[in-house]
């Protein structure tokens, strides 16, 4: 029971940081009709930037900080990782997307893969080719055990204290906020959207630098709790959060945080009771299921058709 326990707190840590990203793809996907195939190199360059900005911290400390540094480190640190990663995103939209806005829904899929390789190959130049380890500087202090195992660290508080707010901001500035509206509104119909007055292109931006703050966040608190960095790590982790996406409702919200969350469960499960060989192999035949007998998600809402 105490295993058990245990393998539940870290997939519910890893479901988060999943939901995190498939955040990033449902937003997109919602307002475009579009796949940001690059997401998850953003994502990849969000741990990048942790890498570099703890690198250059610690140094000029001259010493590894103590816990309660370690912890301003991380909240100092985030939201410059965020808007970093922002930018990227917000500039591969103007870059590589605007100009395909209109052309055939081919041409901006191909886009989108060409600027997952190119984002994949400038993390292969920053970082090389092995993984790079990340300051240690999260905290990893037993705050809960039962018997001998541990149960809840430090690290998965922080893991939830930087994810589930994001999570609820965002819920909150989508459905609440004047560009949550619209937001919405462009995704249910971009040409009606313009007649009403909604400036499109500046919502679609908007979107796309929520989306890569998203990615960055993410990007940083994989950075922490895993202690290292890789150029294949968008690869990796973008894969799992599609597909996290697809199984809770790609273009949904809360079907994107579910299905994050299911995601990191599986992984846990899978990794601590079978063998780890298996993992992929049980995660891609529930997607699999789930697009045979629920292609919409399983959270997806019903959507009335239009005349």
């Amino acid at each position: 029971m105490e295993e058990l326990l245990t393998v539940l707190v870290i997939g519910l840590s890893n479901g988060l940081i999943i939901a995190l990203i498939a955040i990033g793809y449902t937003l997109v996907y919602g307002i475009l009709e579009l796949i940001n195939f690059a997401h998850g190199d953003v994502f990849m360059l969000g741990t990048a930037f942790t890498f570099f900005a703890l690198n250059l911290i610690v140094d000029g400390f001259g010493q590894e900080p103590d816990t309660v540094m370690a912890l301003a480190l991380t909240f100092v640190a985030l939201p410059f990782v965020m808007i970093a990663t922002a930018v990227v995103n917000a500039t591969i939209e103007r870059v590589a997307y605007r100009p395909l806005r209109n052309a055939p829904r081919l041409a901006p899929l191909i886009s989108a893969i060409g600027m997952s390789f190119v984002l994949l190959n400038i993390g292969l130049i920053i970082l090389g080719p092995s993984q790079r380890a990340v300051q240690p500087v999260m905290p990893k202090e037993t705050l809960l055990s039962i018997g001998t195992d541990r149960l809840i660290g430090t690290e998965h508080v922080i893991v939830a204290g930087v994810t589930i707010p994001l999570l609820l901001l965002l819920r909150w500035f989508v459905s609440s906020t004047r560009q949550g509206k619209a937001m919405r509104a462009t995704a249910q119909d971009r040409e009606a959207s313009g007649l009403m007055g909604i400036d499109v292109n500046r919502t679609i931006s908007l979107t796309f630098l929520i989306a890569g703050a998203l990615a960055g966040a993410a990007g940083l608190v994989v950075a922490l709790y895993y202690g290292q960095t890789n150029f294949n790590f968008g690869f990796q982790f973008g894969l799992l959060s599609f597909t996290a996406a697809v199984i809770g409702g790609i273009g949904n919200l809360t079907g994107a945080a579910f299905g994050g969350i299911v995601i990191g469960l599986i992984l846990a499960l899978s990794d601590r009771f079978l063998e780890a060989k298996w993992t992929s192999v049980i995660v891609f035949s529930i997607l699999i299921l789930v697009l045979i007998f629920r292609p919409t998600g399983l959270l997806a809402e019903k959507t009335s058709e239009r005349a």
